[in-house]
């Protein structure tokens, strides 16, 4: 994986060492003999070496140099300077030479993005689990959100069968109440009829004499059974009240409280309004 970064590294460097060599040679040659321009782009190029393979040592036991870093972009910034400078100089293809100016430093930022791309590069293992991991969340986002849409679906069902039996109801409510207005309206119409007070005179029992037993309309709506009224048991005095709640209240050990001393004393058919009943017990528990 790390020659998809390490071989365009080593290709620009190779062509831009080459280049610098090149450039020397043919700059510095007219000025000087050609053996001393070649020692001295052997030793820009030279250096640019020695550093470069002094940062892959110690990028390979995992340090650093900042020095090492600064000397390398030196030799870097030195070799674009001279192809810079032949290029401003050169009479013919002066922006040829000057289009491959960018060559050295181009080469040390590639290194870097190989120096960068080793110190976060993964094993294989490490890569499968990862991508088992970003699955499985895949996979659970996807279940999650079929999960969400049938709900969604089942409720819409849901509330569509409520809404629709609803209006049923609704329709067989205000059906059956226009049903009953009529036979009310019917039943109103028969009782204040001329010929209804005859009709019922000679079909009923007198109650008493010249008076006709009234016919009254049905009740429409719902009733409460009416219980039937009991003679009322006679009040109990204070004192007797006391006695009794004193007597509920320790029927037991521990003592019963108020709650269920007044349930056993309602249950026993004595009666006492819940004010005198409390004010009988606190008597009682002082």
């Amino acid at each position: 994986m790390s020659a998809k970064t390490v071989l365009p590294a080593v290709a620009m460097t190779a062509v831009s060492m080459v280049l610098t060599l090149a450039v020397v040679v043919m700059w510095l040659g007219t000025a000087m003999p050609w053996p001393v321009a070649l020692v001295v782009g052997l030793g820009i190029d030279g250096g640019w070496l020695a550093t470069l393979a002094y940062e892959r040592r110690l990028a390979a036991q995992g340090d650093h140099s900042t020095a090492v870093t600064a000397v390398g972009w030196c030799f870097g910034l030195v070799a674009t300077g001279v192809l810079v400078a032949h290029a401003v100089t050169a009479e013919e293809s002066a922006s040829a030479w000057l289009a491959v100016a960018w060559l050295p430093v181009a080469a040390k930022a590639l290194w870097l993005v190989h120096g960068l791309w080793e110190r976060t590069a993964l094993t294989p293992g490490a890569l499968g689990a990862i991508r088992g991991i970003q699955q499985e969340a895949r996979d659970e986002a996807a279940v999650a959100r079929a999960r969400l849409r049938a709900e969604a679906a089942t409720e819409e069902t849901r509330l569509t069968a409520v809404t629709q039996a609803g209006a049923r109801v609704a329709r067989v409510q205000a059906k059956t109440a226009q049903t009953l207005s009529r036979a009310w309206s019917t039943l109103e119409r028969a009782r204040d009829g001329e010929d209804t007070g005859r009709a019922l005179t000679s079909v009923t029992t007198r109650v008493t004499p010249g008076v006709t037993p009234t016919w009254d309309l049905p009740v429409w709506g719902p009733t409460e059974p009416v219980a039937l009224a009991l003679d009322a048991a006679p009040a109990l005095t204070d004192e007797a009240l006391e006695a009794l709640v004193d007597q509920i209240r320790h029927s037991e050990t521990p003592a019963l409280s108020y709650r269920e001393m007044a349930t056993r004393f309602r249950a026993a058919g004595h009666s006492a309004s819940e004010v005198r009943l409390r004010a009988a017990w606190k008597r009682v528990a002082v």
